[in-house]
């Protein structure tokens, strides 16, 4: 089925702050549809709203046709304790709620009819509606999609519990349920989180395939650039939501040139006003200088002297007026307001010694699964790029580079005077229930509560986020924390494992920025290609299978 999706004049917020508002946007087949804009813009919001979970404010938002599936990835998998895979699968393709329609409606078959819509009806579309969501083969298709993500799940398969899965597993499943779905219109919250560059390939492919509309928030610029056709940019600071035709780069390059000509008209406004404002300013003070002189300077008798001077200040004073008729007849124009930007360094400690880690024939044994022998050094200052698919070794080779995973073979050295710095895939400096900022000062004792306040402020993390406990926090407002961190700690060895998990476009480039100006040790585990082309690296250690590869 095609369908569209249309929303008019649509406002989304929380409470009584309004996020966006007289928002337009048409998904018809084939659009894909990129949402841009600051963590805390709307961009989450937006998709609820598009999916019928969250109401909006104002505006409505239509389907045609009225039956159309909607599926909608959220930006954290929901796992639900005691759901399997299939479990799993089964309610995010929409699959198990089409057929828990088409089971009540067969139930209602068996019993009279009692006025109203006639059974049969309703029975007919919820099986059209269950064959439509895929359903009725699901449970054949599951096996070969699971198998060619390389979700090895054993031999429970399908029933395998969603809680016991690592992060990237999660990730894995939940492209499955993508891949798996039969949606006529597809809603993505950064769909790219913790996908290793193969299913990034797979997940772009299958957005390039989709014959239905897409609207997809990412922070991935790759992804952006390689799938949508439209951009929509939801401004905080503007109060203001534009549509960008083009693909991704085409928007960066329209978005540069329609800031610059804002601030260029704001200038010459300005700049105008400020002249007019200058001359009308002089004008005055002549003319009540012309005044006080005419009057003191003319004799009681010399009556047409005084009437000069005072013809001539009130030449002056019409001269005043008509400036600032000019001045009330310039067309306003508002002053670009600047967006939020995080900016900060990483902060530095005193140079390690001159070999900050060293493996030599260690293997690392996890569970039944194997690292090594693997042999190699990090010197200090040494920039190191890290990439591998999920469930290659990439965490236990940190964990063994930090010394935190005694080698069962081989030996493992680390040097002296290492002060790690470090951004997890969990995000596990900061976390549990305890306040922000309580947690925060317990980590950098040098800094007073106040100084912690102001620093946790700078990552936008104001009044209403240090007081709440850290897991009611957002992924994004915790990796904002984590970053806040190494600002305030010295660091000579930078762990940095996806870094731009949750973090938002104009983030992502200011921490490049901060990365490139830092001189200690990097070891950068990411999937971003964009951030791996950008950030200056001295090696590049490719993870497969439990062994490592210098490339």
């Amino acid at each position: 089925m095609t369908a569209t999706l249309v929303a008019k004049g649509v406002a989304g917020g929380y409470a009584h702050r309004v996020l966006f508002d007289s928002l337009d946007l048409t998904v018809a087949p084939g659009d894909v549809v990129g949402v841009v804009g600051v963590n805390g813009s709307g961009k989450s919001t937006l998709l609820r709203i598009l999916a019928g979970v969250d109401q909006a404010q104002a505006g409505t938002v239509s389907l045609a046709p009225a039956d159309a599936f909607v599926g909608a990835l959220p930006q954290e998998h929901e796992r639900i304790p005691g759901e399997t895979v299939s479990g799993y699968i089964a309610r995010r393709t929409g699959c198990a709620g089409a057929t828990r329609e088409m089971d009540a409606a067969a139930s209602a078959l068996a019993a009279p009819a009692s006025g109203g819509i006639d059974p049969a009806d309703v029975y007919s579309s919820a099986l059209e509606r269950w064959l439509a969501s895929g359903a009725a083969d699901l449970d054949d298709r599951l096996p070969t999609v699971l198998a060619d993500l390389g979700l090895d799940l054993g031999a429970s398969g399908g029933e395998t519990l969603m809680t016991s899965l690592s992060g990237g597993q999660v990730a894995r499943v939940g492209l499955a349920a993508l891949l798996l779905s039969r949606f006529d219109i597809v809603l993505l919250d950064e769909p790219t989180n913790d996908l290793d560059l193969d299913g990034l390939e797979r997940l772009e492919v299958f957005v390039r395939g989709l014959r239905g509309g897409v609207v997809l928030v990412s922070h991935d610029r790759e992804f952006l650039a390689r799938c949508v056709t439209r951009v929509l940019e939801l401004d905080l600071a503007q109060g203001s939501n534009t549509h960008f035709g083009g693909g991704y780069d085409s928007y960066l390059e329209e978005r540069a040139t329609a800031r610059r000509h804002k601030r260029e008209q704001y200038d010459e406004f300005a700049e105008k006003k400020a002249d007019l404002v200058g001359r009308a300013r002089t004008q005055r003070e002549w003319s009540s200088q012309g005044v006080r002189n005419a009057i003191k300077k003319a004799p009681d008798n010399d009556k047409i002297r005084r009437k000069a001077s005072v013809e001539s200040s009130e030449k002056q004073a019409q001269k005043v007026r008509q400036m600032e008729s000019r001045i009330a007849r310039l067309e306003e124009v508002d002053e670009p307001r600047k967006e939020w930007q995080l900016e900060f360094t990483i902060g530095a400690a005193p140079r390690a010694s001159s070999v900050v880690a060293t493996l030599s024939d260690a293997v690392f044994r996890q569970g039944d699964f194997t690292l090594g022998p693997v042999s190699l050094q990090v010197a200090a200052g040494e920039r190191i790029g890290i990439t591998g698919a999920n469930g290659a070794g990439k965490s236990t080779l940190l964990r063994a580079l930090l010394g935190r995973q005694r080698p069962d073979a081989g030996t493992a050295s680390h040097g002296a005077s290492v002060a790690i710095g470090e951004i997890d895939q969990a995000r596990a400096m900061l976390s549990g229930p305890h306040p922000l900022a309580a947690s925060f000062e317990q980590l950098v004792p040098h800094l007073t509560p106040g100084e912690v306040r102001t620093l946790l402020a700078k990552f936008a993390l104001k009044a209403d986020h240090v007081g709440r406990g850290i897991e009611e926090l957002s992924p994004g407002e915790r990796t904002r924390a984590g970053l806040a961190l190494l600002q305030a700690r010295g660091v000579n060895l930078l762990v940095l494992d996806e870094p731009t998990n949750h973090l938002d476009l104009t983030a992502i480039e200011q921490l490049e920025q901060a990365i490139e100006a830092y001189n200690g040790t990097l070891l950068l585990v990411s999937h971003d290609r964009r951030m791996l082309a950008n950030v200056r690296l001295d090696r590049h250690w490719s993870v497969a299978a439990g062994r490592v590869t210098d490339l």
